[in-house]
């Protein structure tokens, strides 16, 4: 029972992540011009880039590739999350992970790229999806490298 109620937990994050990412890029699209640059605040600027690669634009060019290896990717995430520790945390980063990875799909097979627009110095544009899956990632792994090792050791004592 506790499983579903965190699946259904890294449903709606994943939702949200979608939602938010999507309404996002639907702003800039149609109120920044490729290539143009808004300062926001400090160093925070945005701009309108088109991202046909993966993760900072490798890849570029990929096509057909880039949407195989993301749903790939996706298939892989659902393989882990049927076997995943009922931890709290891990929920939680595979929501936003999930989120992100549908965001980005969702542009690569509507559009052919995805737009990233958020620009920090000496950083290439991200978005909202990038965001959550970075977070997401960063979570998993202090998950599995460090809580999943206290809950083992715990197991282990007792």
């Amino acid at each position: 029972m506790k499983s579903r109620r965190y699946l259904g937990l890294a449903g709606l994050i994943a939702v949200f992540v979608v939602l938010a990412d999507q309404l996002s890029k639907i702003e800039v699209r149609a109120n920044i011009s490729v290539g143009e640059r808004v300062e926001v605040i400090g160093p925070l600027e945005f701009t309108h880039t088109h991202n046909d690669g993966v993760a900072f634009g490798m890849a570029s060019g990929g096509g057909i590739v880039v949407i195989l290896l993301s749903l790939g990717a996706l298939v892989a995430l659902g393989a882990f999350l049927a076997h995943a520790p009922r931890s709290r945390s891990v929920w939680i980063a595979s929501g936003l992970i999930l989120g992100g990875a549908v965001g980005n799909l969702v542009d690569r097979i509507n559009q052919g790229y995805v737009t990233d627009f958020v620009l920090l110095p000496h950083w290439p544009a991200f978005n909202v999806a990038d965001s959550a899956i970075t977070v997401g990632a960063i979570m998993m792994m202090v998950d599995v490298l460090f809580l999943d090792r206290e809950d083992r050791h715990a197991n282990q004592a007792g």
